[in-house]
């Protein structure tokens, strides 16, 4: 299967799943649901949504500058403008097709800032390595933070897939589980050794090799200070355009830190499993803040509301970054061309 259909497919796939699960969301709502929702929405001061758009700006910048250190032991340091600019339309493309923004802003920063593409690839395994570590310490601050809340929730579901459906542990699932691991871990170590020179093979190497780059790569920054600095900026804006987002419903507006914990927590699942997270992400925010009694119809409203304020942010911003970044740097080209006398 080439490359191209493969992508394709994917690409129908995520969004299949995201169509099924906004139809599946939406199917269930009677009229007076619906009256509901409308009621919650209108009573919304949609200018509060100006703060979760500029959290979310100035994340996406410190996104950028955290990008930015981690080229610089490459010997490359591109300019702040461009690299922001990559990032937005990165997103931008994102929402498109899964996985092109990381591909296109790579490709753009590397046109105007005469990087190699394939070295900022390298660079992106590594952000996406250190932003795997940022969610899970989220979810352990989630669930560790609200055990009576979150903590029980999790702990119940994970009990169900333990026992079964009786009452205590069903032993046998767990003996089958450890059994299938341990004869998945052996059949890998079999495959790898019987097929060590067959170019999947290689390529697979390849790409667990740099996975594991990545996740060690931020021992050679230089600015490890300001990386961590960033790190954490991303995800408490991340949080604060949530914590924002709260005071612009009425109906939320009693929410504070802890529930937004919740949010970006089992949100940012959402975000994951479908394209841009349409579908999905309402539907975890509104079953996430039902654990806190907030009406299913009303919780419902909030998810599309912070949804629709994020992707509008991204269409628009993208929008402006993808027409700005040619044009910033045709102008700077022709302002370092020599003038004929």
């Amino acid at each position: 299967m080439n490359k191209k259909l493969s992508s394709w497919m994917q690409t129908f796939f995520f969004l299949g799943l995201a169509i099924f699960l906004v139809w599946w969301s939406i199917g269930k709502i009677s009229a007076s649901e619906w009256q509901q929702m409308k009621i919650a929405l209108l009573r919304t001061n949609y200018w509060l949504l100006i703060p979760v758009a500029m959290a979310l700006l100035i994340s996406h910048y410190s996104r950028a500058m955290r990008w930015k250190i981690l080229m610089e032991p490459m010997g490359y340091s591109p300019g702040n403008t461009n690299t922001y600019l990559a990032v937005l339309i990165g997103y931008f493309a994102n929402l498109l097709v899964p996985r092109l923004g990381e591909v296109l802003k790579c490709t753009l920063l590397a046109r105007y800032e005469k990087i190699p593409a394939d070295k900022l690839i390298g660079t992106i395994v590594a952000e996406r390595a250190f932003d795997l570590i940022c969610l899970v310490l989220v979810f352990a601050i989630t669930i560790f933070s609200q055990i009576d809340i979150i903590g029980a929730f999790t702990l119940e579901l994970f009990k169900k897939m333990i026992n079964g459906s009786g009452d205590g542990p069903d032993y046998r699932r767990l003996a089958l589980l450890g059994v299938g691991l341990l004869l998945l871990v052996l059949a890998i170590r079999w495959l790898f050794k019987k097929f060590a020179g067959h170019g999947f093979m290689l390529k697979l190497r390849k790409v667990i090799s740099g996975i594991w780059q990545g996740l060690t790569s931020v021992r050679y920054v230089k600015k490890k200070g300001w990386f961590f600095f960033h790190s954490i900026m991303i995800w408490f804006l991340y949080l604060a355009s949530i914590r924002l987002g709260f005071y612009a419903m009425q109906d939320t507006q009693h929410f504070g830190w802890l529930p937004s914990f919740s949010v970006l927590s089992l949100g940012s699942i959402g975000m994951i499993v479908t394209q841009g997270g349409i579908g999905a992400y309402p539907i975890l925010v509104q079953e996430t803040l039902a654990l806190y009694g907030l009406d299913a119809n009303v919780g419902r409203a909030f998810g599309w509301l912070l949804w629709l304020a994020q992707s509008v942010l991204i269409v628009v911003a993208g929008g402006i970054a993808f027409l700005a970044m040619p044009l910033l740097n045709q102008s700077k080209k022709t302002a370092n061309q020599p003038q004929q006398s």
